[in-house]
This record gives structure tokens, sequence and C-alpha cells, in this order.
């Protein structure tokens, strides 16, 4: 993801250098040390952590465990994959026990996005089978009680909303009450923030927990803070006792570190990560996921469960796989193959989650990659349905009338043509040397 990009590429290319050497000296993992340091302090981890995180790494990689090895550089790369991940805590599971409903607070500082994360928290829990009920206890910020309203109204989730004039706690307080006479099995709770920390806030927060005694007090920080964040999430920590951390924006050009920094200062796990603007950007948090994505390794899980979500028709996919085993792959499935991808996020996220694929197009921003993928669909989509199932009609004449219909050059009508057949051929030969898996269309099948 763009918040990590940075750090992902300096780790990558010193795991490069590693992965070139026969057995490591202990000069060679001291100097991969003081670059992996330096990687870190400038992705804004806190100097503190990244000190101890070293500490361990370099305490396991001058030991027996890569000396015996063969292939040290390699299991130096397993090591910080393993220390990384266990910087990072444990997986995002919400608390919701006991007696319904499950009340989650929302807090945090004016801007992080605690109303946007209150819906995207409500749609999760939904999907997940729950009956959520948002509580609109923000009664300072100008037009956010409507602004939860109408998130409500748009994912078709009811908002418990008293206006302004009626005091937080008491607010909180009916919608826990509410939320229990209809039978809603979870409460969230969003709270007003400040531009700073301040005791009368922390007051407020303080006195909506004795209302309402919540499951989760969840900190939502904006990730774009840096070095800022962790301070906020220390501050919050210290004062209200918070139990969980979601993290915002992490698809802007934040560094990344401060989400590392956050879990480790402030002890609690980091539950989700709000991964873009759109109502289904929020994803679970997982410590072993992001660590691999981190180092360039991928992230298939997360791959197929963003295709698991995806509502796709089971003849469909059975025919999408027959057609690649018998090679039979036309330009028109390409097209629904890419409306598919485009369904599942941003193409840069999803690339990310493809092993190797990170590497291979680090040179390459978002912006050129969702580029590039609205050309072929525009050059595609000037094709007629006979051109798109048998290339072969597109003589000259018909690649003059795509190009001019899709806004493109000719040249780039016959470049795609040439990806397009060599495209073809690979799946033609991993048909014949039976390496495609056995169920290519369960990928996209629920």
């Amino acid at each position: 993801m763009p918040m990590f990009e940075n750090l992902s590429e300096r780790l990558t290319d010193i795991f490069a250098d590693l992965r070139k050497r026969g057995k490591l000296s202990e000069a060679d993992v001291d100097a991969a040390m003081r670059e992996i340091r330096l990687a870190l302090l400038e992705a804004d981890v806190h100097y503190g952590v990244a000190k101890s995180f070293i500490k361990r790494v370099k305490e396991r990689a001058v030991g027996a465990e890569v000396q015996r090895s063969l292939t040290p550089g390699q299991q130096v790369v397993k090591i910080v994959n393993e220390e990384l991940t266990e910087t990072l805590g444990e997986p995002g599971r919400l608390r919701l026990t006991g007696s319904k409903p499950h009340v989650i607070m929302l807090v945090g500082l004016q801007g992080s996005g605690k109303t946007t994360t209150a819906a995207k928290l409500a749609l999760h829990l939904r999907r997940d089978g729950h009956t959520p009920l948002l509580i609109a206890a923000d009664t300072y910020r100008p037009a956010a009680v409507d602004q939860l309203v109408a998130l409500g109204k748009q994912l078709n989730i009811q908002v418990h909303q008293e206006g302004t004039a009626v005091s937080p706690p008491e607010i909180a307080a009916n919608g826990v009450r509410l939320a229990k006479r209809e039978n809603h099995s979870v409460a969230i709770v969003d709270t007003a923030g400040r531009l700073q920390i301040d005791q009368t806030m922390m007051d407020e927060i303080a006195a909506i927990e004795a209302q309402v005694t919540p499951s989760e007090i969840l900190l939502v920080a904006d990730s774009m803070l840096g070095q800022e964040a962790v301070n906020v999430a220390q501050g919050f920590s210290d004062a209200v006792g918070i139990t969980g951390l979601v993290l915002t924006k992490v698809d802007g050009d934040a560094r990344g570190g401060a989400a590392i920094s956050m879990r480790e200062v402030t002890g609690v796990p980091i539950k989700f990560l709000g991964t873009s603007e759109k109502m289904d950007g929020l994803e679970v948090f997982h410590p072993k996921r992001l660590s691999d994505r981190i180092l360039g390794m991928g992230d298939v899980l997360g791959l197929i469960e963003a295709a698991e979500q995806m509502e796709i028709d089971e003849e469909e996919a059975l025919e999408m796989q027959r057609k690649m085993r018998e090679a039979s792959f036309t330009l028109e499935d390409f097209q629904k193959q890419l409306r598919m991808v485009k369904k599942m996020g941003p193409l840069s996220q999803v690339m990310e989650m493809i092993p190797g694929a990170g590497q291979a197009l680090s040179g390459i921003s978002s912006e050129d990659m969702d580029r590039e993928l609205k050309r072929v669909e525009a050059i595609i989509n000037s094709m007629t349905p006979d051109e798109r199932r048998n290339p072969k009609l597109l003589n000259a004449s018909r690649r003059k009338r795509i190009a001019a219909g899709s806004g493109t050059q000719v040249r780039d009508v016959n470049d795609l043509m040439k990806r397009f057949r060599e495209a073809q051929k690979m799946i033609k030969k991993l048909s014949k040397s039976r390496r495609l898996p056995a169920d290519m269309g369960g990928l996209f099948r629920q």
C-alpha cells in the first residue's frame, strides 16, 4: 500500500543485496542492520522502536539459525519478517463479549476520520452478520450529525441522533437503550474530537464510557500525522485506556512508520486500516500479511478475500476456467477480467497483493497503472463484439477505426494486441504443461 511504499522499496533493495551473498559474516549483518535501521527511521518509525527491533533481529541474524542455513540471505529476510510481524502485534479482532448490544466507542482528534470510519465499521460488521446501530454523539463539529445520518441512509443502516442540544453522554446512553429495545447486536458511538488533546475532551469521553460500558474503545488516528500520531496515541492511551487502533488514510503518502510505532508504544493492537475513501475501504488488520506486503512478498490471502467479496456467477467462473484450459481466452473474456479487477479496488493495491508484482512495478506510479488500465479498456470497448471474440479480424483499417474511437494511437492498439497474443501463448503453454491450477475459477467464486 502507498503508506509503506518507500519502506518496502528500501528493504527490498537491502534484501536483494543479502541474497546475492553466500555465507554472511558478522560485518555483513552489521552493514545490513544499519541500512534497515536507517530505512525504519526515514519511514517515521520511533527511534526506540527501531533500536529494539534491530537488536532482536541482529541477535538472531548472527546466530546458528543463519550460519547453518544454505541460503543465509533468505534466512535473514525470514527473521526480519517474523520480527516485524511480532512488532506489528496481534490480528485485528474485536472483543464483542457479554450481553448485547456490544458497544464500540470511536475516539480521536478532529479530522482523523471518525465519522466515516463509524459508517465503514458498521458496514463491515453487517457483512459479518451483525445488526449495527450508529450513534451520533459528536455535537461540536459542524455537520457531524448530518454527515453520519447521510452515511447511514446511503448504507441503509439506522442512525440514532438527537441533534446538538443534548449532551453527548445522554445521546450515547439513549442510543444504547434504543439498540437494546430494537435488538441491534452492536452500537457504534461516534464521539467528538478536538484539534488537540485537552482535558475537556477526555472528561467527556470518560463520561460517555461510564454511561455505555463499551466493549471496545478504538482510537481513530490519521496515519498522515507521522511521528505526531505516536504522541496522540500515547496521550489517548494514558487518558482513557483505549483497547485498539484504527489507522486511516493509509492509501495516502504517509511514510508508514507511525503505524509500527503506535502499536509498540501503546501496547494495544491495530484493529483496522482505512484503505480508501469508499465505504468498503476498511481492512481488518493482519500483521503477517502486512509484513509480507512491506517486504514485497505479496498478500495472496488478501487477494482471495477481495475476490470473494465480489458477486461472481458460478457458471461464468466455470466457463472462464474452461476457456483457460482450452486456451480459447478472448479479448471479450479479458474485458470481463478487467472489470472484476476494478471491483477489487485500486489497481496498485491489487497488484501489491501479488507476490513479486510490487518489485516488478516499483517504477510505475498508481496513477500510471490506472491510466493504462483505462486506455486498455477504452481500446477493447471500441471494438465490435465479433472483433473482441476473434482478434484475427483486426486488419489495418479496423485498427485505425478502433484507435480513433478510443482516443488512442494505432501503435497503442498494436501494442495491446501483441501483449494479448503473448498472454494467450503463456496460458496455452501452462495448460499443456498442466501447471494451471485445477480450479482456476475458484478464486472468483463465493
